[in-house]
């Protein structure tokens, strides 16, 4: 690893997953993304050889020492992976020597994963999306809350000038009815206030939310909590994240408890730190990533695109509104809801969210 504090400082805070290797094709050095990429630790893979990680073959292993020996730099594509113990992936990677008086030649391996690309791209395609969506939302609850007032006002109005007291029931049924549209209209806007930030410790909020749900529940929902205790405070709203896991949850327990053969109804709550986040067009250093999974029946694949609009909802009782307004909550923090599902096995929401503005 370079001696000096700024290499290093500028290599820790790269977006891109940088690893170094000494003349013996061994591990000097990876920065943060590299172990995130990797999922695993520079202290684990520190001193081992490189084709314990990416060399599969004698041809990699001389374009290596060819580099070492020539300073030519070669690129890679499509390469696999692979880390002990860790699932494969593929990526491309480039590598450079460096060389410096005072230090022993190394060899900086760049690597730019495939599938981190594309998650990137789908990421940032779908924060437009949503705020497309929102902001179209938002112009037609606008327009759709005026003549609500018209009519609820009209409706007042008319009771008063009716003859007979028996007919205000069809004035009433007027007035309520206006009265749970401009409700519904409250919803889809969301939030009226912007967040009030103060330090939140994450799972504070998840064990809120675990009571709230065992109350509604009762016997025969089970919780299981896998969290990193060294996941530190994030500045948030707290009460708009209890209302947004909260949403996520209750979507999840209602699923559960209307499948009748559901055998060992349980939601998961994972917490993880994530290096490097992508999040509206934003790089953040580290971020937050909170899973909340269910065993149950899962989400049909046509909706999982859509699941977050309002109206769309994947249970016959839902009105489709909780899952959007957890993610304009969401959205409002700077993070981002994401939805995957397999049939009869798992449903798994994963909110992002920055610990750094």
């Amino acid at each position: 690893m370079p001696e000096t504090n700024t290499c290093q400082t500028i290599l820790e805070n790269l977006s891109t997953a940088i690893l170094l290797l000494d003349k013996q094709l061994r591990v000097s050095y990876l920065n943060p993304a590299c172990e995130d990429l990797f999922k695993t630790s520079e202290q684990q893979l520190r001193g081992k050889p490189a084709n314990e990680i990416f060399l599969h073959g004698l041809l990699a292993e001389g374009a290596l020492a060819e580099t070492l020996n020539t300073g030519r730099p070669f690129t890679r594509r499509e390469a696999e992976i692979k880390v002990s113990g860790k699932p494969a992936f593929k990526t491309d990677y480039s590598v450079t020597l460096l060389t410096e008086p005072s230090i022993s030649p190394l060899l900086l391996v760049e690597f730019r994963p495939l599938e981190r690309l594309l998650k990137i791209s789908k990421e940032e395609a779908f924060t437009s999306h949503q705020q497309t969506n929102k902001t179209l939302i938002r112009s037609i609850a606008h327009e759709v809350k005026n003549p609500l007032g018209g009519i609820r006002g009209a409706a007042q109005l008319l009771a008063r000038l009716l003859p007979d007291d028996s007919l205000t029931e069809y004035t009433d049924v007027i007035i309520d009815e206006a009265d749970r549209l401009r409700h519904l209209v409250d919803e889809l806007l969301g939030p009226p206030t912007e967040p009030k930030r103060e330090k939140v410790n994450i799972h504070e909020v998840l064990e809120r939310v675990q009571q709230l749900i065992l109350v509604e529940a009762g016997e025969g929902l089970r919780f299981e909590t896998d969290y990193d205790i060294s996941i530190p405070e994030l500045t948030a709203d707290k009460n708009q994240l209890i209302q947004s896991v909260l949403n996520i949850t209750r979507n999840a327990f209602q699923a559960l408890t209307e499948e009748p053969d559901q055998i060992d109804p349980t939601i998961t709550f994972r917490t993880r730190i994530k290096r490097q986040a992508s999040l509206g067009g934003k790089r953040f250093r580290l971020a937050l990533n909170i899973d909340i999974e269910d065993n149950g029946p899962g989400i049909d694949q046509d909706l999982i695109e859509s699941i977050f609009l309002p109206m769309v909802s994947n249970r016959p009782s839902g009105n489709g509104l909780g899952l959007s307004i957890a993610q304009n909550i969401i959205n409002q923090h700077n993070g981002l809801i994401e939805c995957e599902s397999e049939p009869e096995e798992l449903t798994r929401f994963r909110i992002t969210l920055p610990l750094e503005l």
